[in-house]
């Protein structure tokens, strides 16, 4: 299977945080599912850390090195993803979100999101709690 992380999906994993359901760290770590990480992600990561709004347990660098160390697929903007992100109703405003949502629809992934603004779009979503 094709998963797209969301950013919040991405900080729990790499911080290894309680608050990601042991289902949802099995996907990711299975080697048989591809995992997408959208370079949108890591520019909103990286922005509100610079703001002080995202404190994580390891710096900039660390996060870059353990991205680049990882098996994730980095996703970059597409032309097709803003089309489509053009396209996507107002249902959430915010603009990392509309970004993530965009790019699974144009590309088929299956977004891992706890965010339940996400669920309201015609996209294919995954979470599961116990």
């Amino acid at each position: 299977m094709k998963y797209l992380l969301d950013t919040h999906v991405i900080i729990w994993y790499l911080e290894d945080s309680s608050e990601l359901p042991p289902e949802i760290k099995d996907i990711i770590d299975n080697p048989d599912n591809d995992i997408y990480i959208c370079s949108i992600s890591l520019w909103e990561i990286v922005i509100k850390m610079n703001i002080g709004k995202l404190k994580l347990g390891f710096g900039l660098d660390e996060l870059l090195i353990n991205i680049k160390n990882s098996d994730f697929i980095i996703v970059q903007l597409e032309d097709e993803y803003l089309k489509c992100y053009f396209g996507l109703p107002l249902l959430h405003r915010d603009p990392f979100d509309r970004l993530l949502i965009s790019t699974a629809i144009a590309e088929n992934l299956i977004i891992v999101t706890a965010d339940e603004n996400i669920h309201k779009y015609n996209a294919q979503w995954l979470w599961k709690t116990k």
